[in-house]
């Protein structure tokens, strides 16, 4: 009866998130007239962006090896599942692409390309096994009849301070010298992902539910050299298969142009 209840609680959670978020964001800009996410955007997180891997090198520049799971708090459950693991089996039913979900896909080395889809989605597309992200701002959560994909259904919103990420992963403070301009905006994006399709934080076979919920934290710095570093601080909860939140921080860097993007598919064994 208790996992009956989980997917219910995870949309009400969203709801609630999503319903607060509004409100705060309409009470900041004095209570006026609607403004489109896009152009009351805090930050522009559009471009080309490159993974820079400063954390878990072993695990995610190379496929790791089957009952490795160090860094990974994993239920007893999950160790079952992920002592299992077998990419030709993967492969066979059509499902390389399990170590691509969202939960997983931001820590996936490559590049990844960020526009706006629409004034209220903005979309995340990776070269690293050729996935979209829709990042949907509003009040709508998923269709209660939505089937289930990788990348799951996210709700944005907009943080007009500084992202609520826990201490030990927060980007560096910002200098003197990298602080905004007067005037010119600054804030965060907040990102709860929920609807997902059961798949695996690392390559190895170690895995999420269909009840994990992601939470991000997408904060951009400007460095006085000229550098744009993203920095995505990831959540996930997973009452199936983790024993507490994993939480861990992606660096990204700002690249002039998409003369490096290199669309490879979904691959079971890299």
């Amino acid at each position: 009866m208790r996992s009956d209840r989980r997917p219910a609680e995870a949309g009400r959670y969203v709801l609630a998130f999503v319903m607060a978020g509004a409100a705060l964001l309409h009470a900041q800009r004095g209570g006026g007239p609607p403004v489109a996410p896009r152009a009351g955007a805090p930050i522009d997180l559009t471009g080309y962006w490159v993974s820079v891997v400063t954390q878990d090198w072993r695990w995610r520049m190379v496929t790791p090896a089957k009952g490795d799971y160090l860094g990974v708090p994993i239920t007893v459950e999950a160790k079952k599942v992920a002592d299992t693991w077998d990419p030709a089996k993967d492969e066979a039913a059509g499902e390389q692409c399990k170590s691509y979900g969202a939960p997983a896909l931001m820590s996936v080395p490559g590049r990844v390309h960020i526009t706006w889809q629409d004034d209220n989605t903005l979309k995340i597309d990776t070269d690293a096994g050729m996935q979209t992200r829709l990042l949907h701002f509003g009040l709508s959560p998923a269709p209660a009849n939505a089937p289930r994909t990788w990348q799951g259904y996210s709700i944005a919103q907009w943080q007009m301070s500084s992202a609520n990420v826990p201490t030990q992963l927060r980007p560096a403070p910002r200098s003197a010298a990298e602080q905004p301009p007067s005037g010119q905006k600054s804030g965060a994006l907040r990102v709860v992902t929920t609807n997902l399709r059961a798949g695996y934080l690392r390559k190895n076979g170690v895995p999420y539910s269909a009840n994990a919920v992601l939470t991000e934290y997408w904060d951009l710095l400007k460095r006085p050299n000229g550098e744009e570093w993203l920095t995505i601080t990831t959540q996930v909860d997973d009452p199936v298969y983790l024993r507490q939140p994993r939480l861990i921080a992606l660096p990204f860097k700002k690249e002039a142009s998409g003369a490096k993007w290199d669309p490879t598919p979904c691959s079971a064994r890299w």
